[in-house]
């Protein structure tokens, strides 16, 4: 069976060897000097100036609301655009949190939003942010995108969980909004087993988001900012100043072990990025130049394009059913993510009204899947791969 992933790490003996070692003499194993270190190190590989690490990208996605609402900037009510197809940890933070979801539908061409549907959302319903997922390595218009919500006064915020590493013309998938979500959740681009991130280069933001990851305390803020909080609120005595919860928060802390693996393996992000987009290039030509079968995939217009799987959209639904069958035993399936959210049962109970009709995200959600493409794929596994996708398939149409 051809895995989504194969290993827990990339160079997984020998990070395990030093992990095991660390483990034996590490003083606190709770958040610590190997967490913040990973934070400046990511920060640095992301070209972004603010990182606040936290345990899993969904947490991030959290804290991120969290913030935003804490600091005023959104207010409950208040209509935020989502990317159709997307994970449900994109979405429930939204609805968690009492803002009202508004699902914007994707291209078929690329999985993701384009400005076009967009402007069309926002004509409707005055969103006041759009929480974009750059999906599957892949994004639309991006850049126009940002244009548009800078003119209109929308707060831009990516879900860049599963785009590490694409570059879209000169930039990084990520640094287009004021914040952007990560995770390095095994499956993904890199893991720290569990963990994941907000990237920004607002500052108040990302001090508001320490406070969100630990219970509201400002323990992880530097000193300048500790004092001034502390003297706003009137918090003079440092016996309590540790005990002082300044605003909504939750325990999202990573631990030592995420970091040390982080930082362990941020060194291969260049190499496990280049391996993950040459495959997905090889594999991608050959598939997506069946048009009778597959709708094809634009991304051509993507510097670096990263993905951790390969999505293809078949025609109709039989294609797809024969693929799975042909596939059983041999390649690892998914779904295309999580489909379209507002076909998920959390969805339908928690909003009846903002169902998408006749849509792209809900063709993909019918008709798509996805095989892992793990930078440690063979030759032979890609062949395998390309004889069902471009030879068996031919008997499927």
């Amino acid at each position: 069976m051809i895995k989504l992933i194969k290993s827990t790490f990339y160079n997984e003996s020998d990070t395990k060897n030093k992990l095991v070692n660390f483990v034996q003499n590490a003083e606190i194993l709770s958040f610590g000097p190997e967490c913040q270190k990973f934070e400046q190190n990511f920060a640095a590989w992301q070209e972004s100036q603010q990182c606040v690490f936290v345990n899993s990208g969904s947490s991030a996605n959290l804290a991120a609301i969290q913030a935003l609402l804490n600091l005023g900037r959104l207010k409950p009510g208040d209509p935020v655009g989502f990317s159709a197809l997307t994970w449900s940890t994109n979405v429930m933070p939204l609805l968690q949190l009492g803002l009202k979801v508004v699902p914007i539908d994707v291209e078929l061409d690329t999985l993701n939003v384009s400005s076009a549907q967009l402007k069309k959302t926002f004509k409707k319903h005055g969103i006041k942010m759009l929480f974009i997922t750059n999906l599957l390595g892949f994004c639309d218009d991006i850049d126009e995108i940002k244009k548009f919500c800078d003119n209109e006064g929308i707060i831009l915020a990516e879900d860049n969980c599963e785009s590490l590493g694409t570059v879209y013309k000169g930039k990084k998938l990520g640094n287009y909004g004021v914040l952007s979500t990560f995770s390095f959740y095994v499956g993904h681009h890199m893991s720290t087993i569990e963990g994941g991130a907000v990237c920004t280069d607002d500052e108040e933001l990302a001090d508001m988001l320490r406070l969100v990851r630990a219970h509201g305390w400002d323990r992880n803020l530097a000193e300048k900012q500790q004092q001034k909080i502390r003297k706003e609120h009137n918090v003079n005595s440092s016996f309590y100043s540790r005990y002082t919860f300044y605003d909504l928060g939750y325990n999202l802390r990573p631990n030592e072990i995420n970091g040390f693996i982080g930082n362990t393996q941020i060194p291969y992000l260049d190499e496990i990025v280049s391996t993950r987009e040459n495959t997905f290039r090889e594999l991608a030509k050959e598939i997506y130049s069946h048009k009778n079968l597959f709708y094809p995939i634009r991304y051509e217009h993507l510097d670096i394009a990263s993905n951790f799987a390969v999505p293809v959209v078949c025609k109709t639904k039989e294609i797809r059913d024969k693929l799975v069958e042909a596939c059983d035993g041999i390649v690892e399936l998914r779904p295309i993510v999580g489909g379209d959210m507002t076909k998920q049962p959390f969805f339908a109970k928690y909003e009846k009204d903002a169902v998408l009709k006749n849509s792209n995200a809900g063709l993909i959600h019918e008709q798509g899947l996805y095989f892992g493409n793990n930078p440690e794929l063979t030759t032979k596994e890609k062949k395998t791969i390309l004889d069902i996708f471009t030879k068996t398939v031919k008997t499927l149409g």
